[in-house]
């Protein structure tokens, strides 16, 4: 499919997390790629002509990696601006090297947890944080319109690429100095890198720091990322906690930007369990800015339960990080995170960091003398059933009359939260149902997703 007919198609290229596709599918063609390239390049330089542009160029382990970081290189260098290439990296570290490295821009190639067959893009601006909307719809404006030529670049113009290969060292350096490079031995840790984006640098961060670590999955093939292992199964990490009789449990996703931690029970600590721990810590240290954690509407409702016990404040949003971010940085909250295991610790990194979180749960236990456990007793689940529906379509849940009549039905008499949406980056219907009664909960879901897969399935 030709750049044309994508326009006639589709005017849109940025979801709620970048841009996301299935390999050689518009978007996620190498020619659309270099285009995008180019855009972006017109755009992000247009304010800044007294020096030449440099943008840091980071993916995760997916073999596509290699087709669209060239790409892009070929499309920014063709318009001027140096590419600095730093290879397979977690993309909370493609966020704080555009500042390590005093960069103008960022951008991470990744599909996050999802399958190696699709990929994707997100762009950093000098601060680490994700490309304002503005900014995003104006790259996109230059792309459907075909307006980025470049042949006013003269040969003496041109970019270069580099690679830099101090990359992986600064970010290590940078993640253990955020808990002051506190020790961690006598710590046993089963670390799952999900053969993504970490595989290198989260087992060397843990050793480095003491710690005996038993590592799974950091063999990437380029097609076995998210298999069967990382925050996505976290049956795996149960496993080896309880045969290696570890301390603790840590599954990273494909990026790198979200953990699921497991006890030494072998019980799973969530993201919300997880931002639950950091928030009464830090409330406990005098360090909870403004006395508010930031959250999304699928945070368990044992977790606002947590923090009113606590007297710490809950501002809830959509879900996704960059609703997450928008919320914190506008109004000044430095603590957020999702159910998911995307936890922003907004003193030291602008993104959801999975090895950053995972480290800080570790240093709390040693500050507290407690287990995983212990620390996860300060919030009490509520039973909530998920369930993934594939989709045709994104109609409006509100105008899909057998989808509506399902919800209404089930919340008669229902003491709890029925949550329908569609995800940001895949075609699915997400259903949530959350109460006390796990059967009564089951069979609501299971009632919905048939009315779901009756109206808009595939």
């Amino acid at each position: 499919m030709t750049i044309y007919s994508l326009i006639a198609m589709k005017r849109t290229l940025f979801g709620t997390d970048g841009i996301r596709g299935e390999l050689n599918k518009e978007p996620m063609i190498a020619s659309t790629i270099l285009k995008l390239g180019q855009a972006a390049a017109k755009v992000l330089t247009k304010k800044n002509k007294k020096h030449r542009y440099k943008i840091i160029i980071g993916k995760d382990t997916r073999a596509s990696g290699y087709i669209f970081e060239y790409a892009l290189t070929s499309g920014l260098c063709s318009m001027g601006v140096d590419v600095y290439q730093v290879g397979p990296m977690p993309t909370p570290a493609v966020a704080h090297l555009v500042r390590s490295f005093a960069a103008d821009a960022a951008i991470m190639i990744s599909a996050s947890h999802n399958p190696a067959g699709d990929n994707g893009i997100k762009f950093f601006s000098n601060d680490g944080y994700k490309l304002p909307d503005e900014v995003e719809a104006e790259i996109e404006k230059h792309f459907f319109e075909n307006n980025f030529e470049a042949a006013h670049i003269s040969v003496d113009k041109i970019g270069k690429a580099y690679k830099i290969e101090d990359a992986r060292g600064r970010y290590i350096e940078f993640v253990k100095a955020s808990i002051k490079n506190r020790s961690l031995k006598g710590f046993k840790i089963v670390l799952d890198c999900s053969n993504g984006a970490a595989y290198k640098v989260a087992p060397l961060i843990f050793q480095e720091l003491g710690a005996d670590v038993i590592i799974l999955n950091n063999n990437p093939d380029g097609l076995n990322i998210n298999k069967n292992c990382g925050s996505q199964h976290p049956e795996v990490i149960i496993e080896a906690v309880k045969k290696h009789k570890a301390d603790v449990g840590i599954a990273l996703d494909g990026d790198a930007d979200r953990v699921i931690m497991v006890d030494e029970k072998g019980e799973i600590v969530d993201g919300d369990k997880l931002l639950s721990i950091i928030a009464v810590h830090f409330k406990n240290k005098n360090k909870l800015d403004k006395n508010t954690v930031v959250t999304t509407v699928m945070a368990n409702a044992g977790f606002d339960e947590s923090m009113k016990n606590h007297n710490i404040q809950v501002v809830r949003t959509k879900v996704g990080d960059r609703y997450l971010l928008e919320e914190m940085q506008k109004n000044g909250f430095t603590l957020g995170g999702e159910q998911s295991g995307h936890v922003i610790l907004g003193k030291h990194i602008s993104t959801g960091d999975g090895t950053l979180t995972a480290l800080h749960i570790l240093s709390i236990m040693v500050q507290t003398n407690k287990q995983l456990s212990k620390l996860a007793a300060c919030m009490e689940t509520y039973p909530q059933i998920l369930i993934n529906v594939p989709v045709k379509k994104k109609q409006p849940v509100s105008q899909c009359k057998e989808i509506t009549k399902a919800i209404q039905e089930a919340e008669k008499d229902f003491n709890g939260r029925i949550l329908v949406r569609y995800s940001g980056t895949q075609d699915l219907c997400r259903i949530m149902v959350e109460g006390k009664d796990k059967k009564q909960i089951t069979a609501l879901a299971n009632t919905i997703k048939k009315a779901v897969e009756k109206e808009i399935g595939k």
